[in-house]
């Protein structure tokens, strides 16, 4: 799957709302972008990500079935 192939599944299923398919959307966009990035630049943008979802805490505490299910 691809960012565009990520994107159209977060819109059609109001994913929107859910943070980890946020993450894995910006990991697939830098994963693309890779080979136009320096590598401070690279590294900097999954500092970034990784800090983000770190922010996120336990998000998924309650929601077991439907995040991993």
């Amino acid at each position: 799957m691809d960012s565009e192939d990520l994107a159209k599944y977060i819109e059609a299923t109001d994913g929107i709302a859910k943070p980890w398919l946020l993450a894995q959307l910006r990991l697939l966009k830098l994963r693309e972008n890779r080979a136009q990035m320096t590598v401070e630049e690279y590294e900097a943008a999954i500092a970034s990500v990784h800090q983000d979802t770190m922010n996120l805490g336990e998000w998924w505490v309650g929601r077991e079935d439907e995040v991993f299910g």
